[in-house]
């Protein structure tokens, strides 16, 4: 049948092909089934001056199912608050807050806290989640893991304090690594992490969310039983950046690849590998999430153009040696290739790789094609002011839809 012969009446489409006007574009809806997942940090307000609302000026929030807060603290088995001034103390002015009102010296409620509250009530659909240890707070595990029910109930203690019971949804636990080492070394067994999510989930109740990070690197995979925490968790966030560039070796490789590419160093050190392991273990892909670095890794004293150059060392950071945001690095030294999925530059005697909104797209392709839960982003302080990494974010887990 063809258009032309119908009546414009009939068809909402008809009328544009009738009337000369061209139809509209389809339309990018959002996918309630994938999770669109960031990462927020304590101290991203101190230097790095990024604030709770530049989740909103930047258009995140909107574009967020979860946010997470990184981190509380673990020790000795027991969780707490890490830095009570950025997190519930700190006065913020007029133009650091949600809703453009500074904070009363009286308040009982203040720093970030009190942001993601106003945050919250600007976006009821946005889920908060307090996450607890990282990469150097998580040497207190190792003892909660001899008693889970106290950590448990000491983490449920904090996380519902009175003074903002009912910000938080849930609970994150990033345990870097259980039976392995990170900063420092566990022993604690493969069910050690499954304990302490069965008891958070019992002590937190069926409605509340509960999730883990998960490392990339497969010999740490091996090392827990990832499927029977994947039980008691509403997800686990795997970890699929830091591949190359953190061990100190002098040569230039992607710290992020989707998948293998000539030369790769460890083929199996690749977000593909790492989501095949754990759809291995039984894992349902649906509580996998992707994560996605909003920063790069970088080499100074480099000639090569391509990947598997030599260098002299890690490339100035404004913050850490060999680590620096996407905003600047988009700027200061814009990508030259791809390779593996994700992009790298070099700018004279530096090389750098992180990922592009083109690269973080063709990811979220990936992730709909193993039916996986969705992703996250480690973390936002790194995006632009326009919110162009995790735009990619949201737009490449969404659907889109004819014109109505």
């Amino acid at each position: 049948m063809r258009l032309r012969t119908l009546p414009c009446l009939l068809l909402p489409l008809a009328l544009f092909a009738c009337s000369g006007a061209p139809a509209p574009p389809p339309r990018t809806v959002a996918d309630p089934g994938h999770k669109v997942v960031g990462y927020f940090t304590d101290w991203g307000i101190y230097g790095r001056d990024f604030q709770v609302k530049d989740l909103d000026t930047s258009g995140s929030a909107g574009k967020l199912t979860h946010l997470v807060y990184a981190f509380g603290r673990v020790t000795e088995g027991r969780c707490s608050a890490a830095d009570g001034w950025a997190d519930y103390q700190k006065p913020m002015a007029a133009a650091d807050s949600v809703d453009g009102v500074a904070d009363r010296p009286e308040a009982s409620l203040r720093g970030n806290f009190g942001q993601l509250r106003k945050l919250k009530a600007k976006y009821p659909g946005l889920r908060l989640i307090w996450s607890f240890g990282g990469w150097t707070g998580s040497d207190g595990f190792t003892a909660a893991a001899r008693d889970p029910a106290a950590f448990a109930a000491s983490c449920h203690e904090v996380v519902d304090d009175p003074r903002w019971a009912g910000l938080f949804d849930g609970i994150d636990v990033d345990w870097e690594y259980p039976n392995a080492c990170g900063v420092t070394c566990d022993a604690s067994g493969p069910e050690a992490l499954p304990e302490l999510l069965t008891a958070l989930r019992g002590d937190f109740g069926p409605d509340a969310l509960v999730s883990a990070a998960v490392p990339a690197d497969l010999s740490k995979l091996g090392a827990t039983d990832y499927l029977a925490a994947s039980r008691a968790a509403n997800w686990l966030s795997a970890m699929t950046y830091d591949y190359f560039g953190t061990d100190g070796a002098n040569r230039t490789e992607p710290h992020s690849p989707l998948s293998t590419y000539p030369g790769i160093p460890r083929a199996t050190s690749t977000t593909a590998a790492t989501v095949d392991e754990l759809l291995g273990f039984g894992i349902p892909p649906a509580k996998v999430l992707l994560g996605i670095g909003f920063y790069g890794r970088g080499w100074t004293g480099v000639t090569a153009a391509a990947p598997g150059g030599t260098a002299t060392g890690q490339a100035d950071g404004r913050f850490e040696k060999g680590l620096e945001d996407y905003e600047v690095l988009v700027v200061r030294c814009p990508p030259t290739g791809t390779i593996g999925g994700t992009a790298y530059a070099h700018c004279g005697n530096q090389w750098w790789s992180y990922d592009t909104p083109a690269t973080i797209r063709a990811k979220m392709a990936y992730a709909r094609s193993r039916a996986l839960g969705g992703a996250f982003a480690w973390e936002m302080s790194g995006d632009t002011a326009k919110g162009d990494l995790l735009t990619a974010v949201a737009a490449g887990l969404a659907t889109t839809e004819a014109p109505s």
